[in-house]
């Protein structure tokens, strides 16, 4: 394929490949040419355009296929558009020399129509240029479409409408010619021809005015024949043609009526004419019209659908401006189509006018129109409401009978009030809580219009009226309760009108049915209030016969109505709905054979209507209260449905006694029975089977039924891939609601509400708008089929046999049509039965079974109807994978094998190729896997056969149902198969678009089977590769849509397996294009395909968008130039450019698709746009931070002004198929104006809703990216660094503008998310500091925006939601606003007093919050306590169910229980930590029945007040002792409960207000002596925790454990103190005093009793998960990796919270018990010092250290420790500590440098603390000296100085026997270091520091020494401190370190003189010039000072810093 990418055709390459594959290889170069011409530097075309022209005219005559010559003739068209033009003539007469050929052979037909299509492409390209001979080619085209075949007729009308567009006006002599002979072929019998025409009429009417003036009335009638026995592709474009003629003649362009003096059609007159289509049909009209209308003769179908998508396409084109300005007069004759007689001659007739005229509505008002006109529309539909209901209640009230078609009225305008209230409640549900201003004004009355309704006479306008009040009550949820009680009223006050009670109870059902969608519900007494109705309604039915249907009906639609409230309602009513199930059937077989014989008709109607309803109620409850099927509930149910079962053989005789209309009641009866056995488990019936079955299959085989009625359910139960045979791909369209009326099975599309009223209050099944049940025959045929295939599984192999064959005995005994309906009945029940069997995995049969099953099926397979083809392919499919036998298998295939070597028929091919595909889609790869070779060569061959496109689309269709389930085994075949592909694609005719379709599919399936292969580089993959990549071109450019998106699913694949031979350049931007396709699947391809790029590469796809909009830029300034001498161009082009930059503009492909969430209302293609915007805002929306904040900003503003809103051409609402995408987008801006009369919709609620939610996305995407996003200092400086930095903070006051402008918007929606968005914004930039004003926060000016957006909020309407949301963000808002007021004050804290900090967490709330809530305090924790009392309740498991007060709790009633846990799961935990704070302040000493009365008057509910007392009880009875226990057992219930197991997902924000809540508690004496006293809860509690720990591991949560557990030691702690007090005082006179404490006097510790057991458990798991080598089995496992860093901030908080916990732990024990426990704790503490204690630059000491020998000090200094059992294992313990520390403090090459000040510490307080354990002992006594050596010589100032504080303490310790060897030993170390400082003088403030901690020691000794030695030790003291003093000369150039050593020791000297003064002068005597240096610097210091005194006084000592150790240890 290389050698195709060349300028020239690469002739030598061309030559040397085989003849098959020059096609290709033609195909490729001309791709090539058609990239590169454009890029391409002309001079280098130019040389070569000679040779170019020859290669490519060349080709013309070498018959080139479809898409070949599409291509050459737009390369030739470019060439000359970029080189030179003087052969241009040449080569176009070439062509029409080609054209005027007479050769009509079948070989020629191709070069012909590369002619055309060149001759076309010429003149689009160049159009005036050419201008000269375009009369002799028209006239030519036209001479030569008389005699084409069809391919020849379209493609001569495509050329011709291409050059018609390139003229434009000039070409106006030639007009009338192309109409004359165009018009003729609308009518062509080939549907591509009447497309062909449709568009180039379509292009003609641009410059035509005849066609939209004198010839309008001939253009109607012309189109409306063409529309008859059209397919979906002719009625979209004829339907274009026609609107847009319509529009055009109402509203025709500036520029021709200025030309010529045009007379305009009036706005009747056009539309008289298009309701002439849809009332009359297509078969010509008398220009009399009127009387002519009444005549009989049906309404084409067709000719309706079409007329109906040419008003859309008529409205779309005038515009929304438009629609608004005239909407009340097209609805008025919108609605006067469907009360016209004709348009409703039948009922089923009468449906589908309405479905036509629902769909006008929807397409119009729905999609055009913004929501303030909407609104204004819906107000106009009240009116045309309100107008008709006046008219109907005048002939009901005429009692004269003067109004003769009174009745005739009534009937018609029961059609228009279905229209009209559906649209109206279809309008509200779309505008959702946007419609609230139509409710509130009282002007509109919409309540009451739609409610006067439903006393209308037909039930038909009643159940509309009903539905319509649903849709109100569920898009404003608040008026659910109000219009429930309205119409319960009005029930009970109209009970003896028929139509009322129909009416109402309609509505209210109808609003039962919707409080499923309305998130709050319905106050549950509802339940009762509806139950109470239903039963009067039952009860009083026999009282009088006028109303006894109504009421029997209505009360059952009431009782099924309640059912889908769900179990938590219907459990309380349920034994009474049992007792009313079973008295409505006979209670026995012999009252069911007397009840034959008694009645009249009209009783049996009632009881049959009664017994129905009675099943449907039955329904409802098992189908929406599962739960409640308990076995005893099924076998109570069965009583009745048994007796329904016998009842039905009765049926046929009393049918016969009373009349046939009784059957429409039995049917229903039949379809209640068969819904409600298909629901339940077929076991319970099994004994009912054969007589069930009977009905079943006489229902279906039509025995009884002398209507050929089909079932509806045959499409559902084929297979979706096969809708390309089926064509039910036009489900899948925006015109389905219409287009389903032309489906062929009967009643398809014919839905309504009245056929079963029972579907007001059914869930509505996805995709559609309004519920519309079928046709009760197809209906009752749909429900037995359904059934037929839950039986039959269960069913014996005898009775299957004789099932299976009656149905071939029926087939075989039905002719004709019946033949044709029975069958296809069957078919849906076999396979509903067979897809039965496949879901529960059991077997067809016996062979004899299958055999008959077989017989059935293969007959069907040459059945010429192609759905029973299809169904019989889909059945045997699902019978090789029942049986699953290879013989079976191969028996089946073989058949099919067989038969299609020697058929040679189109039926019997078709048949038995999809045969092949269903064997292989259902038995996969494997299972046929020998028969693939087969089956292969025979599809493949099938495929070739160009005579019939049929035989080729299904065994291409099932050719890719075997590539697809093959997978890996089809390989082999992949090249034949793609090569045959190609050849197809290369020459099938466009026109033939199943045939396309289906090759798509292949080329997808063979991607996907080569999958990831498809990357690599070998010879044979790139030939793959490439062949697939031609494959997607050629599909890509196809005219169907169809086609479109299966390419684009294709390179979808491709981009999966091979992302970079996938050319994003030119996909996106066609994607983009089609994203504003008319076509639903083409759209919905083209965002999957967007979504899965957008996943991996969002950046580029983005790009290569905006690269449209800029393009279509550049075109359009370069337009005016295209052509000097051609006026009219640069305005054609201009109309050009905007269809190539269709619709992107600066906003990119992010608005575009923001755009569409507007108009699209398909579920799936809303989802994908939401994921990929969902993916480009994370991948894009941090770096082009002001572009999407701005996008949702346009989106949220929703101003009037839609400048950034998309541009126009709305893809949806054009109706139009793009075949042709450019013509018909030129087409569409023949409106002049267009600009001004189509402005975008504003963005609607959802999307604004969405940007919202977009926004906190935004914000979570910035706090995961930089910091710098949230903090205005750091953003300004990287704003002036680099002026395209972009950071949120930038942004606030938009992120605020933005949540504001949604938190107050109309829709509850938007408001939720507005304040999500405002809380999210408070919370992040919370702490941001104003940098301008020092202690602000930049929040604070935005407070009047924030109270502003909150506000509103607390209206008295607001729904309870949002006030619960704004509650949220503003207690969010002011505790940030008392933190910012409170941060200025508070100090720093040190890391130490962390321990302690959890009280700033539970300091009150903000003081605005705390005085609101204050005064409410007592109220509050009543109602708080009692919250938790409920929440208690409601966790115990189900087997404590009794417990539960039979009538609720506090705020609760027994029916809510299950929607009431969720709301207490959610919000117990803030409760749990508001009693606790109130409990914690008030100190347990407030009583109840101070606040019972505060209580009592704030509930009315007597039930509710007594809450925390038995019921008998009066409320003082408990003493307050009482109370509090019960409050602390209910708050520590409620917190281990929680605690033992929080669910994963439960949120942190419980688990750590759990918490919080127990510390706060455990703050309070009463509760610490509570916890105290019974040491088992504390243990409890203990156990809890350690295994929360199990399983949270957030820091935050370990650190509020450590919390709790501190304060439970510290409360046994108190306890026991205060019991040793008590002893001690007792035992004062006793000698013996018992041993207090944990361990007793054995020291024993029992776990799961021992508190301090379970502690020192939870805390080693704590240790141990930081510190992982502290536990041996933890550092000797393999996995264990020695790690050592420094732990992290948090970690240390934590190691240090449980050393400090653990060293408390021994004055919880015993002598013996802390034996016990000690040798643990200090091994820990000594470990964690060790690891802990590490050399930091700035010697801070980390908390773990300072905890550790805080702990040693406390632990060592215990004085119960030491009895005299214990004191040897106190002083071993003492000693093995010492040695550890020592062991420890010696310095490891491999470890880092240990804390030789923090080791020292702890050697010296253990030497200080427990001197006299340690003394004598040799080897520890040398350890410590050598510590203090090493120290002492440290090169570091600081160790020094502290070194020789601790030595100070040492030496100064009373014990002397301790201090004398140190002093001994270390003092001449001391007294040698001091003397060197003279000659190496201190150069900072630590060295300073160390000699003066050095001097003080000295100074200790001399104090210490005796008399005697005294004169010795100052001889080593005062020339040391004299050698420091400097004289006069060197004292002015000294360093201030310096200067202050001699200050300090001439202020030393000075104080020892005094001191010492007999000792003092004999040294100094002895020194004579030591005495000189003392004198001269005393004087020199009296002389500064008595200089300085007038100035300042002298520095002092305290210059030097004083730092010590931050907790005192001494």
């Amino acid at each position: 394929m290389e050698l195709a990418h060349s300028l020239l055709l690469n002739e030598e390459a061309l030559a040397q490949i085989t003849e098959a594959k020059r096609p290709v290889f033609i195909f490729e170069w001309l791709r090539f040419l058609d990239k590169v011409l454009v890029a391409a530097n002309k001079t280098d075309v130019k040389e070569k355009q000679k040779k170019l022209v020859e290669q490519l005219t060349g080709l013309i005559s070498s018959s080139p296929g479809p898409p070949t010559r599409k291509l050459l003739a737009k390369n030739l068209a470019a060439l000359y558009s970029i080189g030179d033009t003087y052969t241009v003539f040449q080569t176009l007469d070439k062509c029409n020399d080609i054209i005027r050929n007479k050769d009509d052979t079948a070989g020629y037909l191709p070069t012909k129509l590369a002619a055309v299509a060149c001759v076309g492409a010429f003149y689009e390209k160049m159009g005036r240029m050419l201008g000269s001979a375009f009369p002799e080619t028209v006239n030519n085209l036209l001479k030569s479409l008389k005699s084409a075949e069809s391919q020849g007729r379209s493609e001569i009308l495509m050329s011709l409408q291409k050059v018609l567009n390139g003229l434009g006006g000039a070409a106006a002599s030639c007009h009338r010619d192309i109409y004359k002979n165009a018009r003729s072929l609308l009518t062509d019998r080939s549907m591509a021809v009447r497309c062909a025409v449709a568009k180039c009429l379509l292009e003609l009417q641009n410059e035509a005015v005849f066609m939209w003036t004198a010839e309008l009335e001939n253009i109607a009638t012309l189109c409306f024949k063409a529309l008859e026995n059209s397919n979906y592709g002719v009625r979209v474009a004829v339907s274009k043609l026609l609107g847009t003629v319509m529009a055009t003649a109402l509203m025709p362009k500036q520029a021709t009526v200025m030309r010529q003096n045009v007379k305009r059609a009036t706005f009747d007159e056009v539309l008289e004419l298009m309701a002439t289509g849809f009332l009359r049909g297509g078969s010509g009209f008398l220009k009399s019209g009127g009387e002519m209308l009444k005549v009989g003769g049906s309404v084409n179908r067709e000719v309706r659908v079409g007329v109906t998508q040419a008003y859309v396409v008529f409205v779309t084109t005038l515009g929304g401006q438009w629609l608004e300005r005239s909407f009340a007069t097209f609805l008025s004759h919108v609605l006067d189509l469907v009360s016209h007689p004709r348009a409703t001659q039948t009922h089923v007739e009468a449906v589908y006018s309405r479905r036509c005229v629902s769909f006008i509505l929807r397409a119009t008002v729905g999609s055009l129109l913004g929501e303030k006109a909407q609104i204004a529309a819906a107000k106009e539909i009240c009116q045309a409401i309100g107008k008709q209901m006046k008219a109907v209640e005048a002939v009901v009230n005429d009692t004269s009978g003067e109004n003769k078609s009174g009745a005739a009225d009534i009937a018609a305008s029961q059609h228009v009030m279905v229209c009209a209230l559906q649209e109206l409640g279809s309008l509200v549900q779309s505008l959702n809580a946007t419609a609230s201003p139509l409710i509130q004004e009282a002007s509109i009355g919409l309540l009451e219009t739609v409610t006067s309704v439903l006393l209308h006479p037909t039930m038909a306008a009643r159940l509309a009226a009903a539905w319509c009040l649903r849709c109100v009550a569920v898009a404003l949820p608040f008026q659910l309760t109000p219009f429930l009680d309205r119409c319960a009223e009005r029930l009970n006050n109209l009970k003896t009108s028929p139509e009322a009670v129909s009416g109402y109870s309609f509505a209210m059902a109808a609003l039962l049915g919707g409080v499923h969608q309305c998130p709050l519900g319905i106050p549950h007494a509802k339940g009762k209030m509806v139950v109470s109705i239903a039963e009067d309604l039952l009860r009083t039915a026999a009282q009088n016969s006028r109303l006894s249907l109504q009421r029997t009906q209505a009360g059952w639609l009431l009782l099924g109505a309640l059912m889908t409230l769900g179990p938590s309602v219907v459990r309380y009513h349920l034994p009474k709905m049992l007792l009313l199930w079973r008295n409505v059937f006979p209670r026995s077989l012999k009252e069911l054979e007397a009840e034959k014989a008694r009645g009249d008709s009209f009783t049996w109607q009632v009881t049959l209507e009664g017994r129905a309803g009675a099943l449907c109620a039955m329904r409802s409850f098992v189908a929406h209260c599962p739960e409640l099927l308990t076995e005893d509930v099924i076998r109570k149910l069965m009583t009745p449905i048994e007796c329904a079962m016998t009842m039905m053989s009765h049926i046929p005789s009393v049918i016969k006694a009373h009349g046939a209309h009784l059957k429409a009641s039995a049917a229903m009866v039949r379809l209640r029975l068969y819904d409600i056995l298909a629901l339940l488990p077929p076991k319970t019936y099994e004994g009912s089977f054969n007589a069930l079955l009977r009905e079943l299959v006489a229902e279906f085989t039509l025995t009884d039924n002398s209507a050929n009625t089909t079932t509806s359910l045959l499409r559902s139960l084929c297979h979706y891939d096969d809708s390309v045979l089926l064509g039910s791909w036009l489900q899948e369209t925006d015109h389905k609601s219409i287009e389903d009326q032309l489906q062929p099975n009967s009643a398809s599309g014919s839905g309504a509400l009245e056929h079963d009223p029972s579907s007001i209050y059914l869930r509505i099944p996805a995709g559609e708008a309004v519920p519309g049940p079928l046709p009760l025959g197809v209906s009752v045929i749909d429900a037995s089929v359904a059934l037929f295939g839950v039986v039959f599984p269960h069913v014996s192999y005898k009775h299957r046999l004789q099932m299976l064959d009656h149905f071939a005995e029926c087939v075989k005994q039905a002719k004709g049509v019946r033949q044709q309906a029975v069958q296809l009945n069957i078919f849906t029940a076999v396979l509903s039965a067979l897809k039965g069997l496949a879901e529960n995995k059991s077997t067809l049969g016996p062979e004899e079974v299958r055999k008959s099953a077989l017989t059935l099926v293969m007959g069907a397979l040459d059945n010429p109807n192609p759905i029973l083809r299809c169904a019989a392919g889909e059945a045997l499919g699902r019978m090789a994978q029942v049986v699953g036998e290879a013989t079976f298998i191969a028996r089946m295939a073989q058949y099919s094998f067989d038969k299609l070597k020697s058929a040679r028929d189109v039926v019997s091919r078709t048949g038995h190729s999809l045969a092949l595909g269903c064997l292989h889609r259902y038995v996969g790869g494997i299972g046929s896997g020998q028969h693939l070779k087969t089956s292969v060569s025979i599809l493949l061959a099938l495929a070739q056969d160009g005579t019939s496109s049929e035989v080729q689309t299904w065994s291409l269709h099932s050719l890719a149902l075997i590539v697809d389930s093959s997978g890996p085994m089809y390989r082999g075949y992949v090249e034949p198969t793609l090569s045959l592909v190609l050849t197809l694609l290369l020459t099938v005719p466009p026109s033939h678009t199943e045939v396309h379709q289906c090759l798509g599919r292949c080329l997808g399936a063979i991607i996907t089977t080569v999958g990831p292969e498809l990357q690599g580089n070998g010879a044979t993959i790139s030939t793959i590769r490439s062949s697939c990549l031609v494959g997607c071109a050629i599909t890509q450019d196809h005219s169907d849509s169809l086609v479109q998106a299966a390419a684009i699913s294709c390179l979808q694949q491709l981009h999966m397996f091979a992302p970079r031979h996938v050319n994003l350049s030119s996909l996106v931007p066609s994607l983009c294009v089609h994203l504003c396709s008319s076509h639903l699947l083409l759209r919905r391809a083209a965002v999957a395909c967007l979504r899965q790029l957008a996943q991996r590469e969002a950046a580029e796809v983005c790009e290569y968008a905006m690269s449209l909009a800029k393009n279509a830029g550049d075109k359009e300034s370069g337009g005016a130039n295209v052509s000097p001498f051609a006026p009219g161009v640069s305005a054609r082009s201009d109309i050009h450019c905007r269809h190539q930059g269709v619709n992107i503009t600066e906003t990119g492909l992010e608005g575009l698709l923001f755009g569409m969430l507007d108009r699209e209302t398909d579920r799936k293609l809303c989802s994908d746009i939401h994921d990929t915007l969902g993916h480009m805002l994370s991948s894009l929306a941090v770096d082009k931070l002001s572009h999407w904040l701005m996008l949702c900003k346009d989106v949220l503003a929703a101003s009037s002004d839609m400048s950034t809103a998309t541009p126009l051409s709305s893809g949806k609402d054009e109706e139009s198929e793009k075949k042709d995408e450019m013509d018909d987008d030129t087409m569409f801006t023949t409106l002049g104006e267009e600009d001004k009369s189509k402005p975008f919709v504003a963005p609607r609620w959802a999307t604004r809703v969405f940007a919202a939610d977009c926004l906190c996305r935004i914000i979570h995407l910035c706090d995961n990216a930089d910091q710098a996003h949230f903090d205005l200092a750091m953003a300004r400086s990287a704003k002036l660094r680099n002026p395209t930095n972009d950071l949120l903070v930038l942004h606030l006051s938009d992120l605020i503008r933005m949540a504001f402008m949604a938190a107050t918007d109309h829709s509850n929606q938007l408001r939720m998310a507005g304040l999500q968005a405002l809380e999210d914004i408070i919370k992040k930039f919370a702490s941001v500091p104003e940098p301008e004003f020092p202690g602000h926060v930049i929040l604070e000016q935005y407070q009047a925006n924030v109270g502003a957006a909150l506000r509103p909020a607390f209206s008295q309407d607001t729904p309870s939601d949002i006030i619960a949301k704004a509650c949220q963000v503003y207690v969010v808002a002011m505790n940030i606003k008392k933190e910012a007021e409170s941060k200025p004050k508070r100090t720093i804290k040190n890391t130490d007093d962390d321990d302690d900090d959890y009280g700033t967490i539970d300091e009150l709330p903000p003081d605005s919050l705390i005085t609101l809530v204050q005064p409410e305090l007592p109220t509050l924790s009543r109602l708080w306590l009692a919250a938790l009392k409920d929440y208690a309740l409601l966790t115990l498991p189900a087997e404590f169910a009794s417990q539960l007060p039979p009538d609720g709790g506090a705020f609760y009633t027994p029916e809510t229980i299950d929607t009431a846990r969720l709301h207490y799961r959610n919000s117990w935990a803030p409760v749990l930590h508001a009693v606790a704070l109130w409990l914690n302040s008030t100190g347990f000493t407030c009583s109840e029945p101070a606040e019972a009365a505060a209580l009592s008057g704030l509930q009315k509910r007597s039930t509710s007040v007594n809450l925390n007392q038995a019921s008998g009880a009066t409320p003082s009875a408990k003493s307050l002792p009482e109370i509090n226990k019960d409050r602390m057992h209910l708050i520590l219930g409620v917190s281990i409960q929680f605690l033992c197991s929080p669910r994963p997902e439960e949120p942190i924000e419980h688990v750590t207000a759990c918490l919080q809540a127990l510390h706060t508690l455990l703050d309070s004496p009463y509760a610490r002596v509570h916890i105290a006293e019974d040491q088992l809860i504390g243990v409890e509690l203990l156990n809890v925790l350690h295994r929360l720990l199990l399983t949270w591991n957030p820091p935050s949560v370990q650190l509020l454990v450590t919390g709790v557990v501190q304060q439970i030691v510290r409360a046994a702690q108190d306890y026991l103190q205060e019991k040793r007090n008590t002893l001690n005082e007792d035992d004062m006179e006793k000698e013996s005093c018992p041993a207090l404490g944990e361990g007793g006097d054995s020291g024993g510790l029992i776990p799961g009793k021992s508190l301090v057991f379970a502690t020192m458990e939870l805390l080693m798991f704590i240790l141990v998960r930081h510190m992982p080598h502290l536990s041996t089995k933890m550092s000797d496992s393999p996995s264990h990796v020695a790690t050592k860093t420094r732990l992290s901030e948090e970690s240390a908080r934590l190691v240090a919270a449980t050393v400090t916990i653990l060293s408390d732990l021994p004055s919880l024990c015993s002598p013996a018990g802390c034996m016990t426990i000690l040798p643990t704790i200090l091994f820990l503490i000594a470990r964690i010092l060790k690891d802990t204690a590490i050399k930091s630059a700035d010697n801070q000491v980390p908390p773990p250290v300072s905890a550790a020998l805080q702990g040693i000090k406390s632990i060592v200094t215990l004085s119960m420790a030491k009895t005299e059992e214990t004191q040897k294992q106190w002083t071993a313990l003492i000693r093995s500590t010492l040695a550890c520390i020592l062991e420890y403090s010696q310095p490891e090459d491999s470890l880092p440098a240990p804390d030789e000040v923090s080791m020292l510490t702890a050697i010296a307080l253990l030497l200080w603390s427990a001197s006299s354990e340690i003394i004598g002992v040799q080897s520890l006594q040398n350890g410590c000296m050598n510590r203090f050596k090493n120290a002492l010589n440290s090169c570091d100032p600081w160790v020094q100085a502290k070194c020789y504080q601790l030595l100070l303490s040492v030496f100064q310790h009373s014990n002397r026997a301790l201090s004398t060897p140190y002093i001994h030993s270390l003092a001449p170390i001391v007294v040698e270091k001091l003397k060197a400082v003279e000659r190496n003088r201190p150069a900072s403030n630590t060295e300073l520091l160390a000699v003066q901690e050095g001097i003080k020691v000295l100074e200790t000794l001399v104090a210490l020494g005796e008399e005697q030695n005294r004169v010795q030790l100052l001889a080593l003291l005062v020339p040391t401190l004299i050698s420091y003093l400097l004289d006069e000369n060197s004292f002015a150039s000294a360093s201030t370190a310096s200067k202050d050593l001699h200050e300090f020791a001439l202020q030393n000297l000075m104080h020892i003189g005094p001191l010492y003064p007999h000792a003092f002068k004999t040294v100094m005597g002895a020194a004579p010039e030591l005495k000189v240096r003392l004198e001269t610097a005393v004087r020199a210091s009296q002389a500064s000072k008595a200089k300085a005194a007038a100035r300042q006084p002298a520095p002092t000592v305290h210059s030097a810093p004083t730092i010590k150790l931050k907790t005192s240890f001494f």
